[in-house]
């Protein structure tokens, strides 16, 4: 019998989301088929890989990465590094030292580092704050002020800092932001609804709906994914249609498998490769369940996502 093929095709589709300027430039969603379902339908604008660093440097405990950014010692040079790596089509930069946790560095500080990153890259800049709400709704909105005209996407307006950086960033400056929920359908829409009504428009605002690594309650993160992404797209909820971008690096190389030596487990291996195995498989899991975008720290890992992006089209 005959194969006869049934593409599944929605009317609907996921909204599209531009970060960066120039030929360099990088178009997040607007496919209306399923994640990865190439075979459906072409994809506009494939998901794509961006490298992630903090103003900490980066992590150079990792004998890969830090053979990777050997001799670049500023800031502007560990961009330039980071955005040379193969397959990486933006680049993200981390505001650790902000956390009022940690070094509670001044936001003027932070904005200045900001600066300095950006205008030594080429390629889209992503910016993740001190993941601490009423920091990050200080933070931002100067980032913005400061990178006015560079079209950054500043991640994360969460519910208790979002009129701000809705304001403060997107209709003042012109940036894109991303809405961060915890991993529920619900508080991701709740998140979008809410931050449309300050006038921000659906091209303006990626998902970030959470993340865990494999095997570290990923189900979870796969399964809300997939409701949203299903629901924008089979029910035309034009409030969950919005790009996801899922920080896959920060939290992958955090877990027992990227951390413990190999002479304390000596049967699982080498300590950088199950890193590497563990981002990869992460990042290619997150795609599977509606990514758009995800963002690694080992050039290695971005390398091998990127190529299996490039295969499935």
């Amino acid at each position: 019998m005959a194969f006869t093929k049934n593409p599944q095709v929605f009317s609907a589709k996921v909204a599209e989301v531009t970060i960066g300027t120039g030929d360099q430039a990088v178009t997040l969603g607007g496919e209306s088929v399923f994640p990865l379902y190439a075979f459906d339908a072409e994809f506009k604008n494939p998901p794509v890989v961006g490298i992630d660093f903090s103003d900490k440097g980066p992590d150079r405990h990792i004998p890969g990465i830090a053979a990777f950014y050997e001799g670049a010692e500023s800031l502007a040079d560990v961009a330039k590094r980071a955005e040379s790596a193969e397959g990486a089509s933006f680049v993200s930069f981390t505001l650790k030292s902000a956390d009022p946790n940690g070094d509670n560095e001044p936001v003027e500080d932070s904005v200045a580092k900001c600066k300095e990153v950006a205008e030594a890259l080429s390629k889209p800049l992503v910016i993740y704050g001190s993941g601490n709400a009423e920091k990050d709704g200080q933070l931002l909105g100067k980032v913005a002020e400061a990178l006015e005209g560079k079209n950054v996407l500043l991640m994360s307006a969460v519910e208790d800092n979002y009129k701000g950086i809705a304001v403060g960033a997107v209709l003042a400056y012109g940036q894109k932001i991303s809405a961060e929920s915890a991993v529920d359908i619900n508080l991701a829409k709740q998140l979008n609804v809410m931050i449309s009504q300050q006038g921000v428009k659906s091209e303006s605002v990626v998902n970030h709906v959470g993340v865990a690594a494999a095997g570290y309650g990923f189900e979870y993160v796969a399964s809300a994914m997939e409701r949203i992404r299903g629901a924008g797209l089979s029910q035309n909820d034009d409030m969950l249609q919005a790009p996801i971008v899922t920080p896959v690096g920060g939290e992958v190389w955090n877990v027992k498998e990227a951390v413990v030596s190999e002479e304390d487990f000596p049967e699982w291996g080498p300590t950088e490769e199950r890193g590497i195995d563990m981002e990869i498989s992460t990042a290619v899991s997150c795609l599977a369940s509606g990514s758009n975008a995800v963002i690694l720290k080992h050039p290695e890992s971005v390398k091998v996502v990127a190529g299996l992006i490039a295969e499935l089209q």
